[in-house]
């Protein structure tokens, strides 16, 4: 069986995506609560999130939800990580209160924050093991969540997988 590497892109991307998000799920979290979300897109819901990035380039004028509404049609998948609001209970002060109970409802603790980050560093280490070429997202985060697809999540970061002669998103 000959079996060309130009053929079986996406199945590689989707099996380094799925190792991806086992970092994430295995990354340290704050006082071991668990309220990360994560998910793997590809095809059709990776061109409905770029339509929602040119959709928020539409009304806000932010050049990079365009910029970033191109690049990620370039991805094989898109690792998506985010974070649903708990607080922690440690009143460390980091979300700028005094205490968790001061913190208005809506206020993120900087701990949900800080888990979504290490999870994320966590899963572009994995990447970077298996040389893919990934870059994270906050805009197309942004558009994950306009598009509920991590449910009860804000903190959203996306992180488009490519497998290329070239990376498609360091100059772009």
């Amino acid at each position: 069986m000959i079996q060309n590497e130009r053929t079986s892109r996406h199945e590689r991307s989707m099996t380094v995506a799925g190792a991806m998000i086992t970092a994430a799920r295995t990354a340290p979290k704050a006082r071991g609560n668990d309220l990360l979300e994560c998910a793997v897109i590809d095809g059709d819901d990776i061109t409905r999130l770029s339509e929602a990035m040119k959709q928020m380039h539409a009304e806000t004028g932010r050049p990079v939800y365009e910029r970033d509404s191109a690049n990620i049609l370039q991805a094989e998948c898109i690792v998506l990580i985010g974070s649903r609001l708990g607080v922690m209970g440690i009143n460390c002060g980091h979300c700028g209160f005094p205490t968790c109970g001061d913190k208005p409802a809506q206020a993120p603790c900087a701990m949900n924050i800080t888990d979504v980050g290490i999870a994320i560093g966590s899963a572009c280490a994995t990447a970077a093991d298996h040389r893919v070429d990934t870059r994270v997202l906050f805009s197309a985060g942004m558009a994950a969540m306009r598009l509920d697809i991590l449910p009860g999540c804000r903190q959203v970061f996306a992180i488009p997988v490519s497998i290329s002669s070239k990376s498609p998103f360091f100059d772009r």
